[in-house]
């Protein structure tokens, strides 16, 4: 069996409402969706990025693939990444990987007539997650009823974006804890947006309200001062961070540094499964616990066959996104999710009546 055609869709949709966190706004999500078939099979991948991804799995990888055997994830993976040498892996490129490995992958798991999380070796039956959101432009009234609707889900963590305006951060993440009460657990994700005294002062200010985790309080390539902030930071809170990292050897630089409590890592970002892999891995050889960060229906079947995976992003974007674009989504229930163990692949299928409105191009 070989491969045959690899197709691009590139989707653009929009928010419900405008957000930004601490560092940008944005109104719409680009979606960049790969098909690659093999004999009567077609796998799916995809990645939330730039739309340039689509043209470099078009013109760089398609024709290393192209009569490739889907059996050989690894090699086609290592043909991908010497590609990208001279175009720059770190961004679109590593993205553009990680939608087609993920893809090869779903594939992979259709010929075989298995779910992934059975191909690679299942762990546990669930992964539990965090609700993430809570966004900057958010109202008050906005944010109670987004993290009120997660609560009667059952979801008991939940994450909100702090460092656009810092003067009303303190009155944001009050208003915050009142609403999900004493016991459950409070997140903050300030995407850089602090300077490190200022972070280590929100710090201090957030720990009345029992925050216990605080993301990129500085830029992710700040690793000492990640480092600082991991060391001096409450007891009790932890310093995440990760999501920027492309490839394994700043996965590495990160875990060296001790920079983090928590590292995060995104499949979709990350050149793929493969890529999220080595993340577990080292964070396993080093004895700290990951988070898998947005696009939770891809994660699913990843994290549960990983002993160093604490918990999984529910992403409010990515997951609407994933219920309108795709059947078999994983099952929420009691705050975890779990994988459909009678779809094979991922499971995820695209639904193309209600997709087909977000469509802005198609690739060959």
């Amino acid at each position: 069996m070989k491969i045959g055609s690899i197709k691009t869709s590139v989707y653009k949709i929009p928010t419900h409402s405008p957000e930004s966190d601490g560092t940008i706004e944005w109104d719409e999500t680009t979606l960049v969706l790969v098909f690659i078939t093999a004999g009567n099979q077609t796998g799916i991948g995809f990645s939330y990025g730039h739309e340039a991804m689509s043209l470099v799995i078009q013109n760089a990888f398609a024709p290393l693939l192209k009569n490739g055997n889907p059996m050989d994830v690894p090699l086609l993976w290592e043909k991908m990444l010497e590609a990208s040498r001279n175009m720059g892996l770190r961004g679109i490129a590593a993205h553009a990987i990680a939608a087609v490995d993920i893809a090869l992958w779903d594939l992979k798991g259709k010929i075989l007539k298995v779910p992934l999380c059975t191909l690679w070796g299942q762990l546990k039956d669930s992964v539990p997650i965090y609700g993430s959101g809570g966004f900057t432009s958010y109202t008050a009234k906005q944010l109670t009823e987004q993290f009120e609707n997660w609560k009667k889900k059952g979801i008991d963590k939940f994450k909100m974006k702090v460092g656009r305006n810092p003067d009303k951060d303190v009155e944001r993440v009050k208003h915050a804890r009142a609403v999900i009460g004493p016991s459950n657990e409070l997140f903050v994700d300030g995407n850089g947006a602090y300077t490190c005294k200022q972070a280590l002062e929100f710090a201090m200010r957030f720990k009345e309200f029992d925050v216990s985790w605080f993301e990129e309080p500085l830029i992710a390539d700040d690793l000492a001062g990640l480092h600082l902030m991991r060391n001096r930071a409450p007891a009790g809170m932890n310093i995440a961070a990760g999501e920027y990292s492309y490839e394994i050897f700043y996965f590495k630089r990160m875990l060296e540094a001790k920079a983090v409590d928590v590292l995060q890592a995104d499949a979709t970002r990350c050149c793929g499964f493969t890529g999220f892999f080595q993340a577990c891995h080292l964070s396993r050889a080093f004895n700290i616990p990951l988070s898998s960060h947005t696009a939770p229906s891809i994660h699913v079947h990843p994290c549960v066959t990983q002993a160093s995976v604490c918990h999984m992003e529910y992403f409010y974007d990515h997951e609407r996104i994933e219920q309108m674009f795709f059947e078999g989504c994983p099952e929420l229930k009691n705050g975890a999710l779990y994988p459909h163990l009678d779809r094979f692949g991922h499971g995820l299928e695209l639904k193309e009546k209600s997709s087909k409105r977000y469509l802005v191009s198609e690739g060959k």
